[in-house]
């Protein structure tokens, strides 16, 4: 068959997946009202997908219409997520498909079609109340029996897990990753404390709206040290907990008379930060540059900047790193004593040139908590779970395996309960 007819069969495959997506459209949140275009670069083509709260318009070409969320791809990878073969950050993951945008609109997207045989689509985008009008914008993949929950970092979002989300959900986990509120698609309250706390707090009540009972916490950096204070308030809802470069507390905070008078109100008055200053930040991050995809550069630089141009974004920010830097390391209430109480199952992980947070922390979380796993990446920057993928995700998986072994052995040899009739 010539490359001409190829082209031909696959246009008229592409064409009627897109007809029929209008009749298997699942709706949208109130108001609600996104343009995508789907461009797919083999064949040459692009078709405009107007969803609105209760209908979705599909024509082949663009209108006049600006897009929210362009998508890039080609005609057999959108052939394989229209049936379900592939979800979107499995494409992503092997980089076959792009976008440009906003980034959470682009990962809702999937979600919003049933797949042609009436099945629930393979992943799905949520916004969940967690009180007071706020808002967390989650991403679900998988549909296995045991929850992972993967918590982002300072200035980043749940997109900084998309690879790791597909491997573990390919692994035969239920995967949640979410965006903290103040960042990505969440709610970002100007007057919220945006202390570890209070994330943990918002955490739970995410975890109460998806019916999470019990999950493996995976956290990087920021996202470390909510998933720590998770597991030291609420335990029992915590099978595992995997820190990777986690934001514990600093010992020497020779700046913190001076960090405590920067108020976060500051993020309220109009500034830009220039793209190359936000590029080379993202950069300094990892140790080996070939480990970050140019593409994925620029979505999370392009995510970035359209977050901190809006003021709630700056404080939500400003205010989040201040309680990182200020969080108490001894005394009374202080982070390292309470971590010696932690009960769930730990794995620290580090990396030798994090220019962030240095594996020298080790010592203190060890001499805290010497039951925990204690793991040093040679030549791995501050995320590990994009630098080292294949390596992180082996050992969440081994920690998560170990966990429920132990939890079904503690319940197997639990002493049974008492009878009515041994309690007469």
């Amino acid at each position: 068959m010539s490359t001409s007819s190829l082209q031909e069969r696959a246009l008229a495959l592409v064409e009627e997946g897109f007809r029929t997506l209008p009749e298997r459209y699942l709706g949208a949140p109130a108001g609600f009202d996104v343009t995508y275009h789907v461009r797919l670069g083999d064949i040459g083509h692009t078709f405009e997908v107007r969803c609105t709260e209760h209908t979705a318009r599909v024509r082949k070409g663009i209108s006049a219409r600006p897009a929210d969320v362009v998508i890039g791809t080609d005609s057999r990878t959108w052939l394989r997520l229209r049936a379900g073969e592939l979800s979107a950050v499995e494409a992503f993951k092997e980089r076959t498909l792009y976008a440009r945008g906003i980034l959470d609109q682009a990962v809702r997207f999937e979600g919003l079609f049933s797949l042609p045989d009436g099945r629930d689509p393979l992943m799905c985008v949520r916004d969940v109340e967690v009180g007071r009008g706020r808002t967390v914008s989650t991403l679900t993949v998988g549909d296995g029996p045991s929850d992972v929950l993967l918590i982002h970092g300072l200035g980043a979002a749940k997109s900084s897990f998309f690879d790791c989300a597909a491997q573990l959900a390919a692994a035969g986990h239920r995967v949640h990753a979410l965006d903290l509120p103040g960042f990505g698609g969440s709610s970002k309250p100007t007057t919220a404390p945006y202390t570890a706390p209070w994330f943990a707090q918002n955490v739970i009540a995410a975890m109460d709206a998806l019916g999470i009972e019990s999950t493996h916490l995976v956290g990087n950096s920021m996202g470390g040290r909510v998933a720590l204070e998770i597991g030291l308030r609420h335990p029992d809802r915590v099978r595992s907990i995997a820190a990777l470069c986690p934001a514990v507390a600093f010992v020497k905070r020779d700046f913190h008379p001076l960090v405590r008078l920067l108020r976060p109100e500051l993020g309220l008055l109009p500034h830009k930060l220039r793209r190359g200053i936000v590029e080379r930040q993202l950069w300094s991050m990892f140790r080996d540059p070939d480990a970050l995809d140019p593409s994925m550069a620029d979505v999370v630089v392009d995510e970035f900047q359209r977050i901190y141009g809006s003021a709630s974004g700056r404080v939500a920010f400003y205010a989040s790193a201040r309680n990182i830097y200020l969080d108490r390391p001894f005394g009374k209430g202080g982070f390292y004593p309470r971590l010696a109480d932690l009960e769930p199952p730990a794995l620290f992980v580090w990396g030798t040139h994090d220019p962030l947070i240095p594996p020298g922390f080790s010592k203190y979380v060890g001499e805290a908590l010497p039951s925990a796993e204690q793991i040093v990446l040679d030549g791995c920057g501050h995320v590990p779970q994009v630098e080292r993928p294949e390596q992180t995700t082996g050992m969440l998986k081994r920690l998560f395996a170990r966990a429920d072994l132990s939890t079904r052995s503690r319940r197997r040899f639990a002493p049974a309960a008492a009878s009515d009739a041994d309690a007469a």
